[in-house]
């Protein structure tokens, strides 16, 4: 998903997804390939004006749109899309794009959640998203940083957004990216719900220690009534009860 412009589903017994759903909000399913999965889409100002009624009624039931990046820039089109998704019935959710070289997390986490990344518990707002992938402009891959200065700026972004939201954020990312740039670092997968991009059939190797994926993107060239050209599209690990239910932190 680049925003300046994913091995089999785990097993996962169902007394370990009701313990994870339990301690972190979180929702694992027991057989993914044989469970419902809901479909969703993510978005930014690139896809244009968009028909939100239209995507819902298309089947769509959740969407994650492009809010900030960085410390200074606000997707222009993210106020409207927000509140029509909201208003159509899709059940929305904010992301960051970051910029690990240009600020602490500590400052991105604020400025995301300062300018529409907050939360509510109204049944239709996920946690935000922290999209984590390649950097697109001059710096290296990994943004320049360590994996130990890479791991140190994550955790710095996700303490803050708790603090200020009272909820885990979600994590975007791919295998790839994550294993190089963290050193394979498995602490978030505790609490932090994970969205895993592979452009594929199948959603592939999961980040290191990453037990279940909550969300996958598994293409950028989507098609859905309402939307003008190609969208990134999704799945939800579950059905559209348990997507509510992590809205809700319940």
């Amino acid at each position: 998903m680049p925003r300046t412009g994913t091995s089999l589903r785990q097993l996962l017994a169902a007394t370990l997804a009701a313990l994870a759903t339990a301690a972190a909000g979180l929702v694992a399913t027991a057989t993914p390939a044989a469970a419902a999965t809901t479909p969703g889409i993510d978005v930014s100002h690139y896809q244009g004006a968009i028909n939100w009624t239209s995507v819902r009624n298309a089947g769509i039931q959740f969407a994650f749109i492009k809010a900030t990046e960085g410390t200074s820039y606000k997707d222009p089109r993210f106020n409207t899309n927000y509140v029509a998704a909201y208003n159509a019935g899709v059940i929305r959710g904010a992301y960051h794009f970051a910029r690990p070289n240009i600020s602490s997390g500590a400052v991105q986490a604020n400025y995301l959640a300062s300018n529409g990344g907050a939360w509510s518990a109204d049944s239709r707002t996920l946690p935000a998203a922290l999209d984590l992938e390649a950097n697109p402009y001059a710096g290296g891959y990994c943004y320049g940083l360590s994996t130990t200065g890479m791991r140190n700026w994550v955790q710095d972004f996700l303490n803050t957004y708790r603090a200020r939201t009272g909820r885990y954020a979600v994590i975007y990312t791919t295998t790839s990216w994550w294993n190089q740039c963290t050193g394979s670092w498995s602490a978030p997968w505790a609490n932090h719900p994970l969205w895993v991009a592979r452009w594929s059939s199948t959603v592939g190797a999961l980040p290191a220690g990453a037990p279940f994926w909550s969300f996958w993107q598994y293409t950028d060239r989507g098609s859905v009534a309402g939307i003008s050209g190609g969208v990134d599209r999704n799945h939800w690990n579950g059905d559209r009860s348990r997507l509510i239910a992590l809205a809700n932190n319940t």
